[in-house]
């Protein structure tokens, strides 16, 4: 099983990119910096679609079986920038339709973190039933904190058995 990390920060070596990191520290997967990307956001009139989404999403597609999305927590919620290029799944939904028909069966989880370990019910909500609408198989989370910079080892626990599943 061929999986890609896709980083969803504003800023590439920030937090984010420490957690995947650790859960990385063998390089057995590929990880893709959103923030390195002209991904606009989604528009009825698909005027977005000469952006970097619809080549860049092709390759995900046919090249990995399982997606890790990676996020700080921003207000709450995923980074804008993940919440972008996932609204652009709609592209998929429309006139990309073939394309988005082999998001089927494909596996997706995600990755959190933030400074304290305070994530809020709720914040799985979008990644769950995105993976269920486009008939994806969800294979759950998981959330890193931070102590003094560096990543608490309860979190490091956490993540440990998350990535068994991989």
């Amino acid at each position: 099983m061929k999986t890609v990390i896709i980083q969803g920060s504003s800023k590439s070596d920030g937090n984010t990119s420490k957690v995947i990191n650790y859960l990385n520290n063998k390089n057995q997967f590929d990880v893709i910096d959103l923030k390195i990307k002209n991904i606009g956001p989604f528009d009825y009139d698909f005027s977005n679609s000469d952006d970097d989404f619809l080549p860049l999403i092709e390759e995900i597609i046919n090249k990995y079986d399982t997606i890790i999305l990676a996020t700080p927590v921003y207000w709450y919620s995923m980074s804008g920038i993940l919440k972008n290029f996932l609204d652009r799944f709609s592209d998929l939904l429309d006139y990309k339709k073939e394309l988005g028909r082999k998001l089927r069966g494909k596996n997706l989880a995600m990755i959190s973190n933030s400074g304290d370990n305070d994530l809020k019910n709720g914040f799985t909500m979008p990644f769950i039933e995105s993976a269920n609408y486009l008939g994806m198989n969800y294979l759950g989370d998981t959330h890193a904190w931070f102590i003094n910079d560096e990543i608490a080892s309860d979190a490091k626990k956490l993540m440990d058995d998350f990535m068994k599943k991989f």
